[in-house]
């Protein structure tokens, strides 16, 4: 039996996406999260790690000269605990070159791309009217939501919808589709960019 699939995941705020990874390997997943980043300090993501004894680093964009230099520091930290995948839950900066070209990291997306990237994808498709939206995990390239797609799931917009209502049914659906597309890749390691089975 291989190893289980290792993690390391980039939170920025409350961690829902990191806790649904923490339940489904203490419940027996094929995965298992090795440390756990932020780009601030004091995040909930954090504080859900340590909980349960899983290392953690913060590494904030405003402790570096420069933009580039944040992403070598990130990239150092993240590489010193020698991931599989690094998945980015949550995470609101936009990942470097140095980073990029370290390790495979996947994302997930409140909207169904590619309509609706970018950072206001719930208000986005309210606005525009749609009737389905719903979540994407996708690879991370050095576009913003726009690398290759691994999955997604529908979710219908209701008539009395608000953003808020809305990004929570999705928020669920999301954090279900994480924890499968983990599941498939720890099963099939040769669908991991750059990483022959």
């Amino acid at each position: 039996m291989s190893a289980p699939l290792g993690l390391v995941v980039l939170v920025s705020g409350s961690g829902t996406n990191l806790q649904a990874l923490l339940d489904a390997a203490a419940g027996g997943a094929p995965f298992t999260v090795l440390a756990v980043g932020a780009d601030r300090d004091g995040t909930r993501g954090e504080e859900r790690a340590r909980e349960v004894d899983i290392p953690t680093f913060v590494c904030r964009v405003p402790d570096y000269v420069s933009r580039s230099d944040w992403d070598l520091d990130l990239e150092r930290q993240v590489s010193a605990y020698a991931p599989d995948v690094v998945v980015s839950a949550g995470f609101m900066k936009i990942l470097g070159p140095a980073v990029l070209a370290a390790h495979p990291v996947l994302n997930t997306h409140p909207a169904l791309l590619p309509s609706f990237p970018g950072a206001h994808a719930v208000r986005d498709a309210l606005a525009h009217g749609v009737r389905v939206t719903g979540c994407t995990c996708h690879w991370v390239d050095a576009g913003v939501d726009t690398g290759a797609i691994v999955d997604q799931r529908a979710v219908d917009v209701e008539d009395d919808d608000t953003v808020d209502t809305l990004h929570e049914r999705i928020k669920v659906e999301e954090r279900a589709m994480l924890v499968d597309v983990l599941t498939a890749l720890a099963r099939d390691r040769s669908r991991i960019p750059g990483r022959a089975g």
